[in-house]
């Protein structure tokens, strides 16, 4: 069985699709049949790659992005996933107001799977310029969410 994953921030460049790059390599590396996407809740930069900080730093440690494009969480992404994953409240809370009345999708929280860092979000390194810090949380809440699979 595929367990289908999409991960969500704000404008889907920096954290979302650098937790997509990151847990399909892990994801791999455990032998899981997954399918991951991401998206962003806002739709400013649909189409775009990553932000190109965002992907040399990703590079760095393993994971290549360039081939990913931002795109905008829809009402059908509550159907075409098993559970929805946001990087901090906001993104849950926008992910929330669209799901469909009736629909059992859970949306957690990314830093839930790493509650050993003590972090209640991923920071988003659009603002705060720490790209390595957000992967490093990244990579340790997605060997978290592995190891509930």
């Amino acid at each position: 069985m595929t367990t289908r994953i999409l991960f969500v921030c704000l404008g889907n460049i920096c954290r979302s699709p650098s937790a997509e790059g990151v847990f399909r390599v892990l994801g791999q590396q455990a032998g899981l049949n997954l399918e991951i996407d991401s998206a962003g809740t806002g739709g400013w930069h649909i189409g775009k790659a990553p932000y190109a900080p965002m992907q040399a730093a990703a590079l760095q440690r393993g994971y290549d992005l360039s081939g990913l494009r931002a795109r905008q969480l829809g009402v059908a992404d509550f159907d075409n996933f098993d559970l929805i994953i946001g990087m901090d409240a906001e993104n849950i809370a926008d992910t929330e107001r669209l799901r469909p009345a009736g629909n059992t999708t859970p949306v957690r929280l990314f830093t839930d799977y790493a509650p050993e860092t003590g972090a209640d979000h991923v920071p988003d390194p659009y603002y705060t310029r720490d790209f390595d810090g957000a992967l490093a949380l990244i990579e340790t809440a997605s060997n978290g969410l592995i190891a509930t699979l």
